[in-house]
């Protein structure tokens, strides 16, 4: 898409932080953070608040998410105090959901599990990203083949946006260190084997060797595990 092309030779060749600061000064108004608190996220929610950029960040809570979860964002607001924007899941969807399948049925087939992801992810998200045009993402390259094979700057035709994942790069302990360096708060999780946090009932730690997304949905035997918020 041109709109997509035109975004990335305008950052070329930037850092992460400069990348930013171009985009919010273009798009002012018009630009916005997915952040669900992991390592790659809390980074960049950094660079956007210790530069006062106008970027707005933005969660969703499925109200399945692990305590620890709730922590790292309470800390983050503590620090920066900055707002981030919260989107729960349409209460009508999930309550009829729920009723009709019960509280855990995304374990007994992958139609469940993305019935659930899209009331409580994906039609929040949509919501967020409504008329917006830049979003920006920590997603890096080595966090999944999928992912891989990834641009660092795309169209996303679903959102009719471009996509924008500004340490798509970085490796995970340029990451860890630059967390460490930046004093930035992060969830307690992650030392505990967790690298990828999604809602705490689909989410479990992975032993050494194992992919970076092998913790999540790790019942389903599928190569593309994503929940739909980053399919084009």
């Amino acid at each position: 898409m041109e709109r997509a092309r035109e975004v990335k030779e305008l950052i070329e060749g930037l850092s992460a932080e400069e990348a930013l600061s171009v985009l919010a000064k273009k798009y002012a108004g018009n630009i916005v953070f997915s952040t669900s608190f992991g390592w790659e996220d809390q980074v960049i929610s950094h660079l956007i608040f210790k530069n006062n950029l106008p970027i707005d960040v933005f969660t969703l809570d499925t109200g399945r998410l692990f305590t620890e979860t709730y922590y790292v964002w309470n800390r983050t607001l503590e620090t920066y105090n900055k707002p981030i924007h919260t989107y729960y899941p349409d209460a009508k969807l999930l309550q009829d959901f729920v009723t009709e399948k019960g509280p855990n049925s995304f374990y007994e087939s992958v139609e469940n599990r993305k019935g659930c992801c899209g009331i409580r992810k994906v039609e929040p998200l949509n919501r967020a990203l409504k008329d917006k045009a830049i979003w920006i993402t920590g997603i890096r390259s080595e966090q999944s083949t999928n992912r891989h094979d990834m641009d660092w700057v795309e169209w996303d035709e679903g959102h009719q946006l471009v996509k924008v994942h500004p340490i798509f790069n970085w490796t995970l302990d340029e990451v860890k260190n630059y967390v460490k360096t930046e004093h930035i708060p992060y969830n307690p999780l992650h030392d505990k084997g967790f690298p990828s946090i999604g809602c705490a009932p689909c989410t479990r730690a992975v032993a050494e060797g194992e992919d970076f997304r092998a913790g999540r949905w790790w019942w389903e035997d599928q190569s593309k595990k994503e929940c739909g918020l980053h399919s084009k």
